[in-house]
């Protein structure tokens, strides 16, 4: 019975895997594959610049999963927003690994909408939800700024 339950355990892991690959094309260039099955071309050549290199797909990864967040959280509060754009600017270490070391994240909103709601679902999506940020907090200070498209003059780091 042991083997049994240990063959569960692993088939139980097993099904939470994602799979990524890609296959090379020329120069530094790459067709990447996932478990969704949609492809995206990567190109890790920064002065060809032919498709994002492996780094700005990173950056791109965090905007989206914390705009997901941002999204749901809000709708959840039922806050009548009407965009949201979720912009990074990144900086990187100077040496190998040339990780991100400090990211700054945007979130600009617009609507009719409470600005503690937006801060609120901004700081959840970084705590708790975010799972991007959580790898990328290891080795980047993270700081987020929260703008209201209303009330253009106005801006605050949560």
């Amino acid at each position: 019975m042991v083997g049994f339950a240990a063959a569960a355990t692993q088939k139980d892991q097993m099904t939470k895997l994602v799979n990524a690959s890609v296959n090379w094309t020329d120069g530094e260039r790459f067709v990447a594959h996932g478990s969704s099955g949609h492809a995206v071309v990567v190109d890790s050549d920064r002065e060809r610049n032919t498709a994002p290199g492996p780094m700005e797909l990173v950056l791109i990864g965090l905007c989206a999963c914390t705009a997901t967040d941002v999204v749901s959280i809000l709708r959840k509060k039922r806050e009548p927003f009407a965009t949201l754009k979720v912009s990074a600017e990144a900086r990187r270490a100077d040496h190998p690994p040339t990780v991100y070391e400090y990211i700054r994240l945007t979130y600009v909103v617009s609507g009719k909408i409470h600005r503690k709601a937006v801060e609120d679902a901004v700081r959840l999506s970084k705590s708790k939800y975010c799972s991007v940020s959580a790898m990328l907090q290891k080795t980047a200070e993270i700081e987020t700024v929260v703008e209201i498209a209303e009330d253009a003059g106005a801006a605050s780091a949560v």
